[in-house]
């Protein structure tokens, strides 16, 4: 079997990529040269740079038919054959299109973002002894002939058993606009914050700055030690009023942390809102540059928390991306409890700071390639080694998974691909990077036959595909999946072996039956088949993933 080999002085061809609660248990893209250039426009250069990408030393072209003999090829894939994306664990979209479903409504398309579907799943990967990712691939083959999904697989070691900690200083923004009177939003908030602090420390500190048509801060940065009724006092009164004013409430909050900024802590900002501005500043990039300063000079990184059945989740995700940081969403007690006992404190710690993730493909045995999501996290794969670009912040006990559709040439057979994930120590800012390799024999098994975590990311990943589809014409075999005039989306391009909605829904019983009854998996299966009797059966399947010969 074939092995592919680049030499430690070259360019990766490499790789798709706490606060310690206690007591809460109580209460392909397309790789096409149009998404080339657009990705390297995303972040900016350096005064020394990443090396460029070596050229291939070896004359023979992709799908000539040739073996690897075995021999080390010194040489990286052409451009064409690498993926590259910042790392992302958000979990809102998922969270956000429950809700909708719930509700009696399908979500908006451009609302579904598949890599927060899966990873809204935690996965059971190996986990590292130190900071930074262990690195997992696998995958099988779908129903489509020729066609497999492929899954790489990140996770952080998560808290130490000790629960050792520096203080945390924690600045909560809460929206008290008059939106937020609506069930299920400032109550919730109220409710969350309200649980969050009988869980701090006495070593903590937290501040609360409420907004509406103004900001102000309502309690400055108060260590907790005996002043929990004080907190809660302050939390009490906080009551809706008028327009949102999500600008005043981000700047006196930021400004806020900043005050409150303690040598030694872990410094956080907290966004609880529905996010729908309509005051002041409302544009997202006059917005995003009050945190993209405090980030910067600070460290400061932001934590957005969405709730409402009228929810601006791009603004939300925009914002905290900007800000270094996550978003998820509540839409009840229990999923608030969740949050705030246990990805709030997977978010509050680092174990990884700009990670980014490149994946390169074997253009030997790989023919078409497609990643599945994470459309406006592409990092251009000159930027990969680049550390003044942008990447994503992951905490500890994280898992981040990144899905491929792959279409292998006929007839070959041996390495699959490269994954690598680069990233800086949270504290000294040393970069270090960990790969893993997959061949073809690691992939020869049905998709349906697969470990439970396997089939788990593809119902979640179907699942947001269906979603992404709504009402419209899936793609025919064929059609492109990026725009020729724009660079854009044309129109929704469908997975391989696409399965029915209730064939989804069927699945996800199967593994919540196969995990004890999980009930995340439980509610994957019952949103799954809302949406399946809101589209009369629409998603029955079959939709192709193209075979006009270019990589997806």
């Amino acid at each position: 079997m074939g092995t592919w080999k680049i030499r430690q002085g070259l360019l990766a061809t490499a790789v798709a990529g706490g606060l310690l609660l206690s007591g809460c248990s109580g209460g392909g893209g397309e790789r096409a040269s149009d998404n080339a250039d657009k990705s390297r426009r995303r972040g900016g250069g350096s005064a020394t740079g990443p090396l460029p990408a070596p050229a291939p030393a070896a004359p023979s072209a992709p799908g000539d038919g040739k073996q690897d003999s075995g021999e080390e090829r010194d040489f990286a894939p052409p451009a064409d054959y690498l993926s590259t994306f910042a790392l992302d664990v958000d979990t809102a979209s998922y969270g956000f299109a429950r809700r909708t479903l719930a509700e009696g409504s399908l979500p908006d398309p451009a609302t579904v973002r598949p890599e927060e579907f899966v990873n809204s799943f935690r996965q059971d990967y190996p986990r590292p002894e130190g900071d930074g990712f262990s690195v997992n691939v696998d995958g099988a083959r779908t129903d489509e002939d020729g066609w497999s999904l492929m899954r790489v697989g990140l996770a952080t070691r998560g808290d130490g058993s000790d629960g050792e900690r520096p203080p945390a200083a924690l600045t909560f923004v809460i929206d008290v606009s008059g939106s937020m009177a609506e069930p299920g939003r400032l109550d919730l908030v109220k409710e969350s914050l309200g649980v969050m602090t009988e869980q701090l420390r006495d070593d903590d500190s937290l501040a609360l700055v409420t907004f509406s048509d103004s900001a102000k801060t309502v309690l400055p940065m108060t260590r907790v030690g005996d002043h929990r009724g004080k907190v809660h006092a302050a939390i009490d009164k906080m009551e809706p009023t008028q327009s949102t004013n999500l600008e005043a409430g981000i700047k006196t909050g930021y400004d806020t942390a900043v005050r409150g900024e303690r040598e030694g802590a872990t410094n956080r900002v907290v966004l609880l809102s529905d996010a729908l501005a309509n005051t002041g500043e409302t544009s997202a990039d006059g917005i995003l540059e009050r945190i993209s300063d405090a980030r910067r000079e600070h460290g400061i990184t932001l934590f957005g928390v969405g709730v409402g059945s009228d929810y601006g989740d791009a603004l939300m995700e925009r914002l905290a991306d900007k800000g270094d940081g996550h978003t998820t969403y509540v839409s009840d007690s229990e999923e608030a409890r969740k949050v705030f006992c246990e990805q709030l404190p997977a978010n509050i710690e680092l174990r990884a700071r700009d990670a980014k993730a490149q994946v390169a493909f074997d253009p030997q045995t790989v023919k078409q390639f497609r990643l599945i999501g994470y459309d406006n996290r592409e990092v251009a794969d000159d930027d990969f080694r680049d550390d003044s670009v942008d990447g994503g912040e992951v905490g500890p006990g994280h898992t981040v998974t990144a899905l491929y559709a792959i279409r292998m040439r006929p007839g070959t057979s041996g390495h699959v691909a490269t994954a690598n994930v680069r990233w800086l120590d949270p504290e000294s800012r040393v970069p270090h990077e960990e790969s893993s390799d997959i061949e073809s024999g690691d992939m020869d098994g049905g998709l349906w036959n697969a470990d439970r975590g396997l089939r788990t990311t593809a119902v979640a990943a179907y699942f947001a595909d269906a979603l992404r589809q709504g009402t419209s014409t899936r793609t025919s075999p064929g059609d492109p999946a990026v725009s020729p005039d724009t660079g854009s989306p044309a129109r929704q391009q469908s997975l391989p072996g696409t399965p029915s909605l209730s064939e989804l829904a069927e699945n996800a019983d199967e593994l919540s039956a196969d995990s004890d009854g999980d009930k995340s998996l439980r509610d994957l299966a019952t949103a799954i088949g809302r949406a399946d009797r809101l589209t009369g059966g629409y998603g029955s399947g079959a939709g192709g993933a193209g075979d006009d010969g270019e990589i997806r």
